[in-house]
């Protein structure tokens, strides 16, 4: 360490949280040699992923503007936001930030290096009002390195002659850099002497600390607006230590940014056009596209068919260390229903490396942890049954639609029996999760493994084990039967308000442990006594039970969808707490 050092007092800062999940974009390269992601909302650039797409890196990315006396501007909240896809497919944007009191503009493109660990804007700021020189512009990073905000070292120093702010924690660095030296550079500890604190306070960097350690750390870079004429790109590069990410950061600003995009574009085009062209004629908003590029930004480069559930942590803003996974999970489930949307886009390939990677992270007991890290590693310790069944129904729907890619069904008969093997042990109850669920009688989860079971008996019955099939079809008949008994409230005071018979609740309290073995045959169930009398307070209701309809269980006109259909009608609406239960627009997509 140098004697100029300057370490930032405030040590550790305040506690660490994460930012808002309400993404308005994400984005990767497309290709194996650039293994960082980037996602986007209130006009900057939120969380950065590296190496895998289940570590965060950073909380965010902005700028904020002052003229270096009494103004204060910061573009997450004082501006009103543009985004736009470079091109329909390719998760690259271009985002206007225009300031609200109408001072100033904000030009950026964001995208990745397509062969190294970086993430690029291009950035045009310009003055709505008076001169460039009137404005200082600085670039404010909030580095959570490793999933932690928590534990970050950082410091302002340079790689081979060029400024740089670099942090670190365990085996994973940053490195930070403009493609015009940076002007100053500050690193502090958020809350106390960060260069947030610092520009609010004084518009201007007055401190200049140049090293935080073991904290919640921010850096602040100053744009040299004059010596770039407003016109700049920020490079943000990840590595194992702070000399490799500095590398790249120098490599990827030394290469001509219109080449970098170049080939980012064309790769991702590439793919896109090996779909199915389902949006022609095209729209002036090609949700399809960005939908199946948005699909596959979430997939890992290394665990190949690794998909996780969202490049985002819910309640972010309230979130810290204490909650590691989010949703940057892979959650089997959402796993299987990504592959199914690859399979409608023409995505055969994607959707067989999904299933390969299922079959690589199965439980020895056939099913899947509720939630996993990339490398199979369970993080929530619940079960749910649902997650055991929807791998198998993967397995038929590439049957039937892409036969070949799937081989050997000897192969996934392994997968498949040791799933539904689970399934007929452990169902039909749900089992207790650390999400949202108790353990009992779901529609959903029923469903689910009804089907489950069902396609499976076909695969054993395809490979020769008529027996085996045999006894799968008669346990979920046997199921199937009982879905009423077990989730049909009826003669409650809900039902005779609305004027129904009765309706599916979300989930129903377990009368009793129901199990079925292949080896001992089915233990017998007990009925509810005929018109028990139910207390709606107790009831959960939901567009759950819709899915006996998606999965052919139940006719659309049946009339017990039909009474559940208007109980969820009746109840729509707004309390204190939120929707009283699900919005008008999921309701209207479970309908479809």
């Amino acid at each position: 360490m140098s004697e100029a050092e300057r370490f930032a007092p405030g040590w550790p800062g305040i506690e660490p949280r994460w930012t808002s999940s309400a993404k308005i974009g994400v984005g990767t390269a497309l290709n194996q040699h650039s293994r960082i992601w980037f996602t986007l909302s209130h006009g900057i650039l939120n969380e950065v992923y590296y190496p895998r797409v289940d570590q965060a890196c950073t909380r965010d990315l902005g700028l904020v503007v002052t003229d270096g006396r009494s103004y204060f501007s910061e573009e997450k909240r004082h501006c009103t936001f543009q985004n736009f896809p470079i091109e329909p497919g390719v998760p690259a944007y271009e985002l206007i930030n225009t300031a609200i009191d109408g001072r100033y503009r904000i030009e950026k493109e964001i995208l990745t290096d397509p062969y190294r660990n970086v993430v690029l804007q291009k950035i045009k700021f310009v003055p709505l009002v008076g001169r460039l020189s009137d404005y200082q512009l600085y670039a404010l990073l909030s580095p959570h390195l490793a999933n932690w905000g928590r534990a970050n070292t950082g410091w302002a120093g340079d790689y081979k002659g060029i400024p740089m702010l670099f942090a670190h924690r365990d085996e994973t660095a940053l490195a930070f850099a403009c493609s015009v030296p940076w002007r100053q550079m500050a690193v502090g500890f958020v809350g106390t002497s960060d260069g947030w604190q610092d520009l609010s306070n004084n518009f201007r960097l007055t401190s200049n600390y140049t090293r935080a350690e073991n904290g919640n750390i921010a850096m602040t870079g100053q744009i040299d607006l004059n010596a770039c004429n407003g016109e700049f790109v920020l490079a943000l590069g990840m590595g194992g230590i702070w000399s490799e990410a500095g590398q790249q950061v120098r490599a990827s600003l030394l290469d001509p940014y219109e080449e970098l995009r170049s080939h980012y574009v064309r790769h991702w085009k590439d793919w896109q056009n090996t779909l199915l062209k389902l949006d022609e004629p095209p729209t002036e908003h090609d949700l399809y596209r960005a939908s199946v590029a948005c699909l596959r930004c979430h997939e890992s480069k290394d665990f190949l068919g690794g998909v996780i559930a969202s490049l985002s942590i819910p309640w972010g803003f309230n979130k810290g260390d204490e909650d590691l996974g989010g949703y940057h999970l892979v959650w089997p489930r959402d796993l299987v229903e990504t592959a199914c949307g690859f399979l409608a886009a023409g995505a055969s390939l994607d959707a067989v490396r999904v299933l390969r990677y299922l079959e690589s992270t199965q439980e020895a007991d056939g099913h899947w942890a509720q939630n996993m890290w990339l490398d199979g590693r369970p993080y929530w310790g619940g079960l749910q049954m649902d997650e055991a069944a929807f791998p198998i129904l993967l397995v038929d729907l590439l049957r039937r639609e892409a036969p070949a890619l799937l081989g050997d069904l000897e192969r996934w008969w392994t997968l498949v029996g040791r799933a539904a093997g689970f399934i007929v042990s452990n169902g039909p109850v749900t089992q207790q999760d650390r999400w949202e669920e108790d353990a009992g009688y779901s529609p959903f989860t029923l469903a689910v493994e009804i089907a489950g079971l069902l396609a499976a008996a076909d695969l054993a019955e395809a490979i020769g084990k008529p027996l085996t099939a045999a006894f799968l079809r008669e346990t979920s008949d046997t199921w199937n039967d009982s879905i009423e008994r077990w989730t049909y409230a009826t003669n409650s005071a809900l039902a005779r308000q609305i004027g129904v018979e009765g309706y599916y609740v979300r989930i129903a309290p377990p009368e009793e442990d129901c199990r079925a073995s292949p080896l001992d045959g089915f233990v017998p169930i007990k009925n509810r006594p005929p018109g028990q009398s139910s207390d709606s307070a107790t009831h959960l209701i939901s567009p759950d039970a819709l899915a006996l309809v998606r999965f052919g269980l139940r006719a659309p006109d049946d009339p017990r969808i039909l009474n559940t259909v208007k109980v969820i009608d009746a109840l729509e609406g707004e309390t204190a707490a939120g929707p009283r239960l699900v919005s008008l627009q999921r309701r209207r997509l479970w309908r479809a």
